[in-house]
């Protein structure tokens, strides 16, 4: 059991687990199907919260009341938030480019945009979880969103993880746009990518994003996944940016819809946690008490409250042995065939490569 999901809460959990995965299945066919509808997600809804987010900003640093009581202010004001949306617009932007043939996008030199952009993400969490482990090393530690973490060797682990896994990413200049216009195709990007990325990253939100790890670590990763595999072969990675921009929008405007505070308080009954927090929300009211109550700031650490890192340790185990395999086998592949597995494609012999080639506009 990785989260503290059946007990009087349960129902409501999984039920709004249901309803962001839905919710991020349609949002993201409604982006992709059309340029109006990406315009939409990924221009317009941007620069409007880009405003937002800037007049919150202004507002904090002149003392106004409603940009300090402000949710994004209070939750969200972290650097890896800001990072991580920002980074997946311009993925977003940049892969709509590809498929469109807008300016660059069409050039051959700017094939590669899809690896820089996904790699860039990557580290982005491969930072994260190291930070974790330097700032909170076997203890509890209240992060600048204040959330309660707890470091150790599962950070590690999951970094070098995240390390290998960008180069898992095979035949970067490999991509197309599909017959329709809908895709940014990346045929060699194929199931087994798609597989030892989702382990790694539901294991990097485990572990860094442990209260939001429910939603961003099961129906934000499964609702790309469900798309490439059931009916957009050779696009997940464009369903992947897509839904994590659309995510992090939400995300950051609506933080008390998946919070629990540095209290233990939550606003919403569907908030989950995951079992490193032992006894759920009263491991939280634990800390927070030996942390001082109020007075505990960012960085504070907690020595004194059990953790149960176990589920960590072996996902992040998991993810770090999946990952090696995985290029174990890709450098096994580009030896026997005599290929630079960065130049050309690795897996055109797997099923799933021939359908997403078999979309490629001529």
């Amino acid at each position: 059991m990785l989260f503290h999901v059946y007990g009087e809460h349960a129902l409501a959990q999984w039920g709004m687990l249901l309803v962001v995965l839905v919710g991020l299945i349609l949002l993201n066919e409604f982006a992709r199907r059309t340029k109006t509808g990406g315009a939409i997600m990924f221009f317009a809804i941007p620069l409007a919260l880009t405003a937002y987010f800037v007049a919150i900003a202004i507002g904090a640093r002149t003392g106004a009341q409603w940009a300090l009581e402000n949710q994004t202010h209070l939750y969200m004001n972290g650097w890896f938030h800001y990072a991580k949306l920002y980074a997946a617009l311009t993925g977003c932007i940049g892969f709509m480019m590809i498929k469109y043939g807008w300016g660059i996008g069409k050039e051959h030199w700017f094939k590669p945009f899809p690896f820089i952009i996904v790699a860039i993400n990557i580290l982005i969490a491969v930072v994260s979880d190291f930070e974790s482990a330097v700032k909170g090393w076997n203890s509890w530690w209240l992060s600048s969103e204040g959330v309660w973490l707890y470091g150790g060797w599962h950070n590690v682990m999951n970094g070098v993880a995240g390390l290998l896994n960008i180069f898992c990413m095979t035949a970067w200049w490999s991509v197309y746009s599909s017959k329709d216009k809908t895709d940014m195709l990346w045929p060699d990007m194929t199931w087994v990518y798609i597989v030892v990325y989702d382990i790694w990253n539901f294991a990097y939100t485990y572990n860094c994003l442990p209260t939001h790890s429910w939603y961003c670590g099961i129906a934000l990763l499964l609702a790309p996944t469900i798309a490439a595999l059931a009916w957009n072969r050779g696009g997940w990675i464009q369903n992947r940016a897509n839904t994590l921009a659309i995510w992090c929008m939400f995300a950051q405007v609506f933080p008390l819809f998946q919070e629990v505070f540095k209290d233990g308080f939550f606003k919403f009954n569907w908030a989950t946690l995951p079992v490193q927090y032992p006894e759920g929300i009263a491991t939280i009211e634990q800390i927070y008490e030996a942390a001082g109550g109020e007075a505990a700031a960012i960085g504070t650490t907690v020595t004194t409250v059990a953790a149960n890192p176990t589920a960590m340790t072996v996902i992040s185990a998991l993810a770090l042995v999946t990952n090696a395999i995985a290029l174990g086998y890709i450098i096994y592949v580009s030896c026997k065939r005599h290929i630079n597995p960065y130049k050309e494609d690795v897996f055109v012999d797997q099923k799933y490569y021939k359908d997403a080639a078999a979309r490629i506009a001529q």
